[in-house]
């Protein structure tokens, strides 16, 4: 039957995320969309999950923000991902676990269909003699690999990519279309760089001199930890004279610009349209928000996190939230924002005050 198809898959699902129950009943039968052998099916990964909101049956969706407990009533899906304490409210099958959006993450990855190019390497790719390039290396249609690179095992170079002078890429790396690499960029192990990245571009180093602004050559490289992301049209420059630094396991979104010198810890995430200036240095974990932006020379500690639009221009200490421009502790901003609100009335009732006393005045000359 369908609900027999999709029980071990289910059970695989629990196991992988270590979910503490598994609930299914004869009630969810279409749940077969989860069923075995559905992986290989082109396209179908992306009917089998749903919002809570917009779930059809035989999908799967998950609860993980209070906000959104208002739909888990009415919701088609066949199953939910939600916590122990939303499990009784749930009309369909559950897995219930203590973190539901990790495991329904955790879920997902278990059906994605990647992002693998065909064995081998293209007969249009363009690889330098001195090149070396490792073990089951896949390289797609017209990108290009410069002198000296090293291409680690397994490592994936999709189409247009360009790979420049003296080049490193890890085991396990993959570089999606048109990503360059422009000279002197080193990456770690399990590296995703998503289209039109470019890393190890010339940092904006200039010199006023007699009279007009002097370029400064940029002779240092990019260095990039193991199992970072960096997102869409994302530019990491190269150093000045040593490495641009982005540390293991950080993720960093699309639209982020990251300038010459910049140091950044382990484990941090950068979202979108983040401004990082240069020679400054992040700690590990540390969380920037859209749109924010820190200046040049700058250093910002260990587990810091500014809002979205927040504008550093000091040095901030370690473990901090911050929002605003200029940055300030996010409970500070948030009373001055209130006290703000607060000014018209303020402003009226000292006018108010004013002219009272200009009228008493008057009165006794």
């Amino acid at each position: 039957s369908d609900l027999a198809a999709a029980r071990p898959v289910l059970e695989k699902i629990q196991a992988e995320i270590g979910a503490r129950a598994l609930e299914i009943d004869e009630s969810v039968a279409k749940i077969s969309i989860v069923g075995a052998g559905i992986q290989n099916a082109p396209g179908y990964a992306a009917r089998m999950f749903g919002t809570l909101a917009d779930a059809q049956p035989g999908q799967l969706a998950f609860l993980a923000n209070s906000k959104y407990n208002a739909q888990l009533a009415n919701t088609r899906a066949s199953v939910v991902v939600l916590s122990e304490a939303d499990a009784d409210a749930c009309p369909c099958a559950c897995l219930v676990s203590g973190n539901p959006y990790t495991s329904f993450a955790l879920i997902t990855a278990l059906f994605d269909d990647g992002d693998d190019l065909p064995a081998g390497i293209h007969a249009t790719a363009v690889i330098d003699a001195t090149a070396r390039i490792g073990a089951e290396v896949r390289i797609g249609p017209y990108a290009v690999i410069g002198p000296g690179c090293v291409i680690g095992e397994r490592s994936q170079i999709h189409a247009h990519a360009h790979i420049g002078p003296g080049c490193t890429l890890g085991a396990d790396c993959l570089l999606l279309p048109k990503v360059t690499l422009v000279k002197r960029v080193h990456l770690g192990q399990r590296v995703r760089i998503h289209s039109g990245a470019v890393l190890g571009a010339d940092g904006f180093g200039i010199a006023f001199h007699q009279g007009q602004w002097v370029k400064i050559a940029q002779l240092g490289g990019v260095r990039i930890g193991d199992d970072c992301e960096i997102g869409a049209n994302t530019t990491i420059d190269r150093a000045r004279f040593s490495q641009t630094v982005i540390g293991r396991g950080t993720k960093i979104d699309n639209l982020v610009q990251i300038a010459h010198n910049v140091r950044i810890g382990q484990q941090c995430l950068i979202t979108a349209q983040v401004g990082i200036a240069g020679s400054t240095t992040l700690g590990d974990f540390c969380v920037l928000g859209g749109q924010s932006g820190v200046a040049g020379h700058l250093t910002l500690g260990h587990r810091v996190q500014l809002g979205a639009q927040t504008g550093v221009f000091v040095d901030i200490p370690a473990d901090g939230f911050y929002n605003g421009t200029p940055a300030i502790p996010i409970g500070l901003e948030r009373r001055l924002v209130v006290l703000s609100r607060k000014l018209p009335d303020l402003f009226k009732k000292v006018d108010s005050l004013v002219a009272s006393l200009d009228a008493g005045s008057r009165s006794n000359p």
